[in-house]
């Protein structure tokens, strides 16, 4: 496999898609350690993560600092035009690029790429397309599975 880039969705791939309120308003999200390492891991072999997700929060912006993550895309409504403007910034092929997500608003975008995988537990429409469907689900090591059958 020739990738040069893993796109990762967030909620209910790199999380398990719960949003934790506390009584301040405080939000919070868990994220996996395993999750964590495979992207570092990923960047040793020179492959580029990128974050793009429909929701916008700090707690992304903060785990992506510290997993080193530079391109991250928030609020974003149509993945696609994004994942298109990435790899042309880049001078990537879509097809160079692999994509792990879980659900509809992943769909078409994850059509463009040369490798797509999901979370055990992402909607039957995503598990119908992907590449490789891990064992494991959402938040619970999926994205870490998925690098180690890339790489």
């Amino acid at each position: 496999m020739n990738i040069k880039m893993l796109v990762l969705d967030v909620d209910g791939t790199l999380t398990d898609g719960k949003i934790y309120i506390g009584s301040q308003g405080e939000l919070m999200k868990a994220f996996n350690v395993k999750d964590g390492l495979g992207i570092v891991k990923l960047q040793t072999h020179e492959i580029v993560p990128v974050i793009i997700t429909g929701r916008v929060s700090g707690i992304v912006e903060q785990r992506a600092k510290e997993l080193g993550i530079t391109e991250v895309h928030q609020g974003i409504k149509d993945k696609v035009k994004v994942l298109k403007q990435i790899a042309d910034r880049y001078q990537y092929d879509l097809k160079e690029l692999a994509y792990i997500g879980d659900d509809e608003n992943d769909i078409e975008a994850m059509k463009l790429c040369g490798w797509v995988g999901c979370p055990a537990d992402a909607a039957d429409s995503v598990i119908a397309i992907a590449d490789y469907v891990c064992k494991r689900n959402g938040g619970e090591g999926a994205v870490r599975e998925f690098i180690d059958y890339l790489l």
